[in-house]
């Protein structure tokens, strides 16, 4: 038992003598933006700024960082890369939603820390808001939409809420439109429709007018 006594106090010796004499340059560096160390979603708004401040913590020696804008290298001043360097988003807009800012370690990009930009703002309708068309041609009505959070869509015909027919009526809805597809158009199919975008911000509307026109008419 002694003899085994001996062994593992001598094993243990070994391994803190390791553990001592490892050379500094494995100690892990840690990226913060903004004072956190994880991966966050920055909530914002169109028309403001962030500015985003990169460190390193427990650097052993000056360490380089390097910013991107999703695969883009931003371009950094000389005195803005060692140890701490920012970058300021200015001019926020609706386009910046979901775009990520990302932080690495020059020595060794795996190190880093990632920033998504989560910008809110009420629903923006755009669309070709007059047409016209034959009886018994088809129509699509085609409104863009951009939200954050997403909207609630309807149509609306003559101010009220379209009732929707099985084999006249389509609707199509993706993450940017919100369209109505009128198959074989008829005269009482003529009026104003509107696209209603409903979020948790705002309710936007667009009107869409419709003219149907019978076969004869010039």
């Amino acid at each position: 038992m002694a003899w085994k006594s001996s062994v593992i106090m001598q094993m243990g010796r070994f391994l803190l003598l390791v553990i001592l004499f490892l050379p500094r340059e494995m100690t892990s560096s840690v990226l913060t933006v903004n004072g956190k160390t994880e991966n966050y979603i920055l909530d914002t708004t169109p028309g403001s700024q962030a500015s985003l401040i990169c460190a390193v913590q427990n650097h052993t020696r000056e360490e380089e960082l390097l910013w991107y804008r999703e695969e883009g290298r931003v371009d950094l001043k000389s005195g803005n890369k060692i140890n701490s360097s920012s970058v300021c988003v200015s001019s926020i807009s609706e386009n910046d939603n979901g775009i990520s800012f990302t932080c690495r370690l020059g020595r060794d990009q795996s190190v880093s820390i990632s920033v998504v930009l989560n910008v809110t703002f009420p629903p923006l309708l755009s669309g070709n808001d007059f047409q016209t068309v034959e009886e018994g041609s088809n129509v699509k009505l085609v409104c863009s939409v951009k939200a954050n959070p997403q909207a609630q869509m309807m149509w609306y015909k003559n101010s009220s809420l379209l009732d929707l027919e099985k084999s006249h009526h389509q609707i199509q809805q993706t993450s940017e439109s919100f369209q109505l597809s009128i198959i074989k158009v008829e005269k009482s199919d003529n009026g104003t429709y509107s696209c209603i975008a409903k979020s948790s911000l705002k309710t936007e509307s667009l009107d869409f007018h419709l003219i149907v026109k019978a076969l004869h008419e010039g």
